[in-house]
């Protein structure tokens, strides 16, 4: 994957649509692109928040580590992002990331998310919406799951 493609894919996520493109290059040139194997963690449950992650392609679980075993939370795909909320949260991860087959994904660093955060109020609001929307749609699971 090119840089110029790495960009048309941070275009598709939706709280970066609205960064000027020369951001975005320079946002996809500093972050990391990394390769996940099938049943590979991203990150664990209490790890650090030391990044978030952009899925370029394939497809990851997002999977609480529970006394009686996994649950799993959330199913992610190409254009999705993760790990960001702990980074606003500075604290450790809530919950593990898995990868379902081969997944690439591009690590941005938690200095890098945070500048953007600053320069790019709608990135910050898109951020809210987000994580609120995931919290109604963990909220809804839950409640599936204790009937």
């Amino acid at each position: 994957m090119t840089l110029e493609s790495e960009v048309q894919s941070l275009r598709q996520v939706p709280m970066f649509r609205e960064i000027d493109p020369a951001r975005l290059k320079l946002l996809a040139f500093t972050s990391e692109r990394v390769g996940f194997a099938s049943g590979q963690r991203f990150f664990s449950q209490g790890d650090a928040s030391d990044a978030a992650y952009v899925i370029l392609s394939g497809r990851a679980h997002v999977v609480l580590d529970l006394p009686t075993g996994a649950f799993k939370i959330a199913d992610l795909g190409t254009n999705d992002i993760v790990g960001e909320m702990g980074i606003l949260s500075e604290t450790p991860r809530s919950a593990s990331v898995v990868a379902e087959g081969e997944v690439t994904a591009l690590r941005i660093d938690k200095r890098v998310f945070l500048e953007l955060l600053g320069q790019f109020p709608q990135m910050s609001i898109a951020v809210m919406r987000e994580l609120a929307k995931r919290l109604e749609r963990t909220n809804a699971r839950l409640a599936e799951s204790s009937t």
